[in-house]
């Protein structure tokens, strides 16, 4: 039998590839993160914009993206002009639904891609929920009514800009038989 892996931390790990490869291939930019993964007390919605998820199953947690102004506008921009819509349409702040549209848009892709990986690596599935994306002034800290005792960051980039995504999670290993 072999060492068992704490769930959280295999998830980020593979959290980590694959909202970069869905990044990518949706923006045509250059993302890269940090090799360090932060073990946090808790997780909270953080401005200038956020997008929160909830998923269920074999394995249960949140998802939070916290974006900058500046970050989530050039993945909005870079995803729009990647699709053909030229730059003259696209909205000009950050507060315009379109922009919060395309970050909760982008966020269900990312999700898709992570619970894609984690079922072909561990043979187990989750459902998500609808992403919820919106402009905050300040942080909120989320209470979740769940034994989501796993807090960890991650930190991306693209371009200048820094973003975070930031996953509870109820404790639980992979113990691989």
């Amino acid at each position: 039998m072999s060492k068992p892996i704490i769930s959280i931390d295999e998830i980020s790990k593979i959290f980590l590839k694959s909202a970069r490869q869905t990044l990518e291939a949706t923006t045509k930019q250059n993302i890269t993160y940090s090799s360090t993964i932060q073990k946090t007390p808790k997780i909270s919605m953080k401005p200038d914009l956020t997008c929160f998820v909830q998923f269920n199953g074999d394995y249960n947690g949140l998802v939070v993206m916290n974006f900058s102004a500046d970050a989530a506008f050039a993945i909005y921009e870079s995803y729009m002009t990647a699709m053909g819509m030229p730059k003259e349409e696209l909205a000009s702040t950050v507060a315009s639904p379109e922009v919060t549209d395309t970050i909760g848009e982008i966020t269900n892709q990312v999700m898709g891609h992570l619970i894609q990986e984690v079922e072909e690596h561990y043979n187990l599935n989750t459902v998500l929920g609808q992403p919820k994306a919106l402009t905050l002034n300040s942080s909120i800290t989320l209470v979740i009514d769940s034994d989501y005792g796993e807090n960890r960051r991650l930190s991306f980039k693209i371009g200048n800009y820094s973003f975070r995504i930031e996953i509870a999670m109820e404790h639980a290993e992979f113990i691989i038989i």
